[in-house]
């Protein structure tokens, strides 16, 4: 049985739009190192472990025979992580290890999923999905979801505008407002544990939000997506799902 490391870092959209990939690439065991938050969306991992609790910062620094030790036991170890990092390549080039670094950025205008899914192909995974899926309980899609926040304030539309569509949507369904553990909404949703919160974006007619994770992470579960998009490339980072609308503001 083989044994592969997939070590993933990157914020909730990177980590989405590169499921299908890392779904295409998995051995008999697979282990992902990724940020902390995204652990709960590994879930067709063996194993999941966050970044920081493997010790791989450690390599190079400190003391760190512990994870040169455990990254020993993999057969395979395919890493965003370190990529355009020259000095942590030479590391893993001393200790002899299984590595395959890949691009963690697309340099051309494709599409991330299709270019993870590009870097799939070249290690002989099987053809990946088009579309990143995060399956959830089936549950009736019965109200609005606005999300008006985004990690950048540059990608965020004007709050104005998601006033407007939540008093559109008020006259056909219930609409629930949603916010991320730093950002303040009084009367907001407030879910922290993302597959907990992907489940509960399942039971809606329709997601309203800009270029975040949440937004790709309503799109995985296949929820109608509209999502605004300012200073990101909708090309290159646009959601991906069955019914995804994007507009392009200045």
């Amino acid at each position: 049985m083989i044994r592969r490391l997939l070590i993933r870092p990157g914020a909730i959209g990177d980590f989405i739009l590169s499921l299908p990939a890392m779904e295409a690439m998995r051995t008999g065991y697979t282990e992902i190192w990724c940020a902390g938050q995204n652990i709960p969306l590994a879930g067709f991992a063996s194993c999941a472990r966050s970044i920081v609790a493997s010790g791989l910062d450690r390599l190079g620094l400190l003391n760190a025979e512990d994870v040169i030790d455990r990254l020993r036991n993999f057969d395979s170890i395919i890493s965003w992580y370190g990529a355009a990092r020259p000095e942590f390549r030479s590391l893993i080039d001393r200790w002899q290890l299984p590595f395959q670094f890949l691009p963690a950025l697309p340099k051309t205008k494709q599409h991330a999923v299709d270019f993870y899914n590009d870097q799939a192909r070249s290690l002989g995974a099987a053809l990946p999905s088009r579309f990143p899926r995060i399956t959830c309980p089936d549950l009736p899609r019965t109200f609005a979801v606005i999300h008006p926040f985004a990690s950048n304030i540059s990608k965020r539309a004007p709050m104005s505008i998601f006033e407007k569509i939540a008093r559109e949507l008020g006259d056909k369904m219930p609409v629930r407002w949603i916010c991320g553990p730093e950002e303040e909404l009084p009367g907001a949703v407030r879910i922290e544990d993302l597959r907990e919160l992907a489940c509960w974006l399942s039971g809606a007619k329709i997601y309203v939000g800009n270029d975040s994770g949440i937004s790709h992470l309503a799109a995985a579960v296949g929820t109608p997506v509209h999502v605004f998009f300012r200073s990101t490339d909708p090309r290159v980072w646009a959601p991906r799902g069955p019914a995804v609308n994007v507009v392009q503001l200045p």
